[in-house]
């Protein structure tokens, strides 16, 4: 019997400690490119922030080139993003059964037109970057890894440009917060100057977010969870606003502003937990994977091309019915069952004008049979167990 007031959150986050709050002397940007093993890398006020600067300098350098190709399943903010730099969004469909590109569907949508194609990192899994980078190197088509869910994953190396998140849930977070690279030099100090320019000192914007940060502190654990995620989702469930159940609904308005010290003293403090925290999650992550894979019809999305990190399992069921019965036993409990992105980008309403619809449905495919497992610890193996007692009923 779960603790009435006990929540698994949907992601494995590392806990913020109070002492992450002390002056630290070292540079994040220095700790943060150590441990990813990247040059020079960058920090901004968010991934989708990140993402900007990056499409800002690249239109800079090729004014002529108008279009962006992303997954047709992806985060929305991607979307978003494309759109904030007066850019337009393309959309390619998935591998079947894949969070990789379609290669043959990026074939043929590749030409001179075409600034950047950005292959998503999605849930910490590695995706095929150096396929895509085959396919679309004759037309000087840039690539940006999408990294947001994967800090600490061996990714950043084959594209043109890499981006993770800070944000809350993530490995590590600043509450809101985002780090950015490149292995070209021209690139990077093209970076730093669309950075200079697009990211003014907000002290509002700031202060928000630093007492975000604080609560986050004080109640990402499986009791605080209860209040300030579980209730809203059950309510969000109950009225089925399944995008908002997800937190899939976002504004149009990109915040862009600098970190404080205070903030990044938190990530820096953090980063020396990462890797044992990270390790944990690998182990946990391949125990349970060996489980679910016991389960006869049930696809773990898993590794193909590098190591990525555990945040959380992505499963493929055989239906979108089975998934269904499923995520009405689940979803609303506090297990930490849930879905990634609702839909495909273009199914959206909320994005209808600026995503054009088109042939995806290996995407469509993916989007109506994933549910995602947390990998946190605090999801214990009894509960776990009644996971996978719930999935084993329903695909038998």
């Amino acid at each position: 019997m779960l603790k009435r007031y006990y929540e698994n959150p949907p992601t494995a986050g590392l806990p913020v400690k109070w002492r992450d709050w002390l002056p630290n002397s070292q540079s994040l940007a220095n700790v943060a490119s150590h441990f990813l093993h990247l040059p020079d890398v960058e920090i901004t006020c968010s991934g989708t922030a990140a993402l900007v600067i990056i499409l800002s300098s690249l239109a800079q350098q090729y004014p002529q080139r108008k279009k962006v190709i992303v997954p047709a399943y992806t985060c929305p903010l991607v979307a978003l993003a494309i759109h904030h730099c007066d850019l337009q969004i393309q959309l390619c469909d998935l591998q079947p059964d894949s969070i990789d590109l379609d290669i043959k569907h990026l074939a043929t949508m590749t030409n001179e037109e075409v600034l950047a194609v950005i292959p998503t990192h999605l849930g910490g899994r590695v995706t095929d970057v150096q396929s895509v980078k085959h396919v679309v190197q004759p037309y000087q088509i840039s690539v940006i890894e999408d990294a947001a869910q994967a800090l600490g994953a061996d990714v950043g190396h084959h594209g043109d440009a890499v981006l993770f998140s800070l944000a809350a849930g993530k490995g590590l977070t600043m509450f809101e917060g985002g780090l950015f690279s490149s292995p070209h030099p021209n690139l990077r100090a093209q970076f730093r100057t669309t950075a200079s320019k697009s990211l003014p000192w907000q002290w509002k914007w700031e202060l928000r977010r630093i007492i975000q940060l604080l609560g986050y502190s004080a109640l990402y654990n499986p009791y605080g969870l209860h209040f300030v995620y579980g209730q809203g989702r059950r309510k969000a469930l109950r009225q089925q606003q399944w995008i908002s159940a997800v937190g899939d609904d976002f504004d149009f308005a990109i915040p862009m502003h600098q970190v404080s010290r205070w903030r990044q003293y938190v990530a820096v403090n953090a980063f020396a937990r990462l890797p044992a925290f990270l390790a944990l999650l690998q182990q946990q992550a391949q125990q349970r994977l060996q489980q679910l894979e016991t389960i006869n019809g049930v696809q773990v999305i898993q590794d193909k091309y590098a190591t990525g990190v555990w945040p959380f399992l992505m499963l493929l069921l055989p239906t979108t019915q089975q998934r269904d019965a499923i995520m009405a036993k689940l979803w609303p409990s506090p297990l930490g069952v849930t879905r990634l992105f609702i839909h495909t980008l273009a199914q959206y309403d909320y994005l209808q004008s600026i995503v054009p619809h088109s042939a995806v449905p290996n995407a469509q495919d993916f989007a109506a049979r994933m549910l995602t497992i947390t990998n946190s610890p605090w999801l214990t193996d009894s509960q776990f167990e009644q996971i996978c007692e719930v999935i084993q009923t329903e695909v038998s």
